[in-house]
């Protein structure tokens, strides 16, 4: 018998400042039973940074063509492509061929210095990609908020975020590792 989803219920209050952008989310994430705690609490910090009413999650580890979270305009074409992890850059360029902006949040300490150098040529030449990266430090201590029934603040200011649950704080500085050319 194959291992089911795990259902998360997160209650999102959002201030980012930095985008003028003030909301209220109630989200559903599923986790893939080979997903951790830090994994999806990364892809839920990644709604935090781009949240829009259109912002979804997709399939992400269930469907290699499809993102972890994306926006689509009315007309189905995609706007943003998020990715988590440490993705293929094939698959990144692919990303940046179908969406009119990919940002990839990447997070792992030494995995991730060692993926950065592998694909950071390859990828440089997309002009709509960007790729930030999340501390371990701050992933750990998001993994440590994950609970099936969640209610978390959000603020967002100068490029720092703040998320608490109202007893545990967590203070993130995403590092942005190649910005988008315009």
């Amino acid at each position: 018998m194959a291992i089911k989803a795990t259902i998360f219920k997160a209650d999102l209050q959002i201030a980012d400042m930095d985008r003028n952008y003030y909301a209220d989310h109630s989200l559903t994430l599923a986790r893939h039973p080979s997903e951790t705690d830090e994994r999806m609490m990364v892809r839920l910090l990644a709604f935090t940074l781009f949240a829009h009413e259109q912002l979804g999650f997709g399939k992400g580890l269930c469907v290699d063509d499809e993102p972890d979270l994306w926006h689509k305009d009315l007309t189905g074409a995609i706007e943003l492509w998020i990715d988590v992890g440490l993705p293929d850059e094939k698959w990144t360029r692919k990303a940046c061929g179908r969406a009119r902006q990919v940002v990839v949040l990447s997070y792992g300490a030494r995995q991730q210095d060692m993926w950065w150098e592998q694909v950071k040529g390859k990828l440089e030449r997309q002009d709509n990609l960007r790729v930030m990266y999340v501390p371990p430090a701050a992933t750990q201590a998001l993994a440590a908020l994950a609970n099936r029934t969640m209610r978390l603040q959000c603020t967002i200011q100068d490029g720092h975020v703040w998320i608490t649950d109202g007893k545990d704080s967590v203070q993130i500085e995403p590092r942005q590792l190649m910005p988008v050319l315009r």
